[in-house]
């Protein structure tokens, strides 16, 4: 299944996301390759990011079912400035979906990031109808990314001590999470998954 093959437009104030286009790729590039970029994301975020990572993921990589839904988030001009995600999780955690996202540096501090994720929760409590949460792990030394996971309503759900990898150092991580609104923790009537 392509996930991102019928992605709708959602209009902001000071974001749009859309699908990406390989048209997309020099912007994005451009954005993308930056340290205070990659800082802050997994590993398996190039660093550098160079065209060709570039054009592969504006082409068929972003597309395919381990990344999920793939917006390229639009500021001016029509530029692909970042990337958001959401990705439906299988298994024992088939309720939920793991949230992703990342702005290039010129456009941090202007609410752009807080727009684009409050734009994908809304999206995504309509166009999937078996998750009953969004979550994100956030690196802990990340406080710009979950004060943009606080102000688009996701709760502080935990400390993860040592959790993650970076750059082959262990370090804390934090969850944000949001649950499906109507849905109470503990209380929730689960959807029939695949109906």
């Amino acid at each position: 299944m392509n996930a991102c093959a019928d992605l709708p437009v959602l209009a902001g104030t000071r974001c749009t996301l859309r699908a990406l286009r390989p048209a997309d790729a020099p912007s994005l590039q451009r954005h993308a390759d930056d340290p205070q970029v990659a800082h802050n994301l997994f590993d398996a975020f190039p660093q550098p990011y160079t065209q060709q990572d570039a054009e592969a993921w504006c082409g068929p990589m972003h597309r395919e079912p381990r990344f999920g839904h793939v917006f390229g988030i639009v500021v001016e001009r029509d530029e692909v400035a970042g990337c958001i995600s959401v990705a439906p999780q299988a298994g024992l955690w088939a309720c939920s979906a793991a949230v992703g996202y990342w702005l290039g540096r010129a456009y941090w501090g202007r609410g752009v990031t807080s727009e684009a994720l409050a734009l994908l929760t809304a999206w995504a409590w309509g166009a999937l109808p078996h998750v009953t949460r969004l979550w994100m792990p956030i690196y802990a030394r990340n406080l710009g990314s979950q004060r943009v996971a606080a102000k688009a309503g996701y709760a502080l759900e935990g400390r993860m001590p040592l959790a993650v990898c970076k750059s082959g150092e262990a370090i804390d991580a934090v969850a944000y999470g949001c649950i499906r609104p109507g849905l109470a923790p503990g209380a929730a009537a689960l959807p029939t998954l695949g109906a």
